[in-house]
């Protein structure tokens, strides 16, 4: 057999991003054959992802794609091994890569996800790739996709929370960094429902009975007329529904959005905001 060339190792280390001695190898098994000792690499980090199956992934990182043109967006989050990792940049380029999967091939669940095609291979070639390199377990933890409207997303800069927005209506202008704001501020307010609407009944009702309850209970309130109870009582609805739904809130960044709720600074850009997803890593979902 011919004898490997330091060459050939080089270009199939640029091809893979794999350790030279262990290129060297697939190209001595591959008896020089290029292709071939890809192949053999890309069994070897699947092999690798598997030997770590059973390893808890209580890290990870969010990443979110939009394509205004196709008027589609996802957001995912993928789970690992490490913090350091979910920092690295290989990390980073697969959590887009496989966001933008989601986007553009609409898939059912994450295994649906990783028989997806990417790049003249599958979406499971790519994990598995930066598997290899990175010897860490990762797995695809959860997903949403959105399509048609206008889109808005904010992932932090550490990567462990983003948050999409799908708007209606037609945009005044550039609506970016609005919509941008208001994804930065579900981040770090994580509202629990879209509007008043979404708020179900039954809680919306123990609600109003809690309150009733406290304004009852004061002391200072016993010689209060009825009129004056009731608008006490809609006035403590009304701020708990400031908490607690996104319309309602007031915009986190209060200097940029003067008394102005996200319901309207999103209705001076001409749109109604219709869903929001907020990922967190390590939360349920």
């Amino acid at each position: 057999m011919s004898t490997i060339s330091a060459a050939s190792v080089n270009e199939l280390r640029k091809r893979t991003d794999q350790p030279l001695m262990d290129c060297k190898k697939a190209l001595t098994e591959a008896e020089g054959d290029m292709d071939k000792a890809v192949i053999i690499l890309r069994l070897k980090n699947k092999n690798a992802g598997d030997k770590r199956s059973g390893n808890e992934t209580g890290e990870g990182r969010v990443g979110i794609f939009l394509d205004s043109a196709k008027q589609v967006a996802a957001i995912l989050e993928l789970r690992c091994e490490s913090a350091p990792t979910a920092k690295n940049d290989r990390v980073l380029a697969l959590v887009q890569d496989l966001a933008q999967v989601v986007a553009d091939t609409n898939p059912s669940d994450a295994a649906d996800l990783m028989a997806k095609p990417f790049g003249g291979a599958k979406a499971s070639d790519r994990l598995e790739e930066v598997v290899g390199v990175i010897r860490e377990k990762m797995i695809v933890h959860r997903f949403e996709r959105l399509e048609s409207g206008t889109f808005g997303e904010y992932v932090h800069h550490d990567g462990t929370v983003g948050a999409v927005v799908q708007c209606t209506g037609t945009p005044k202008g550039d609506t970016a960094e609005l919509l941008r704001d208001v994804c930065a501020h579900i981040a770090a307010l994580n509202p629990e429902f879209m509007d008043p609407a979404a708020v179900p009944a039954d809680k919306l009702e123990k609600e109003k009975a809690f309150i009733a309850q406290q304004i009852k209970d004061d002391p200072k309130n016993a010689s209060k007329p009825a009129n004056i109870i009731e608008k006490m009582a809609d006035g403590k609805i009304r701020a708990w529904l400031g908490e607690t739904a996104l319309t309602e809130q007031a915009m986190a960044n209060g200097p940029k959005y003067p008394n102005t709720t996200v319901a309207q600074a999103l209705a001076k850009a001409g749109l109604t905001i219709k869903k929001f997803f907020r990922y967190k890593v390590g939360a349920a979902g």
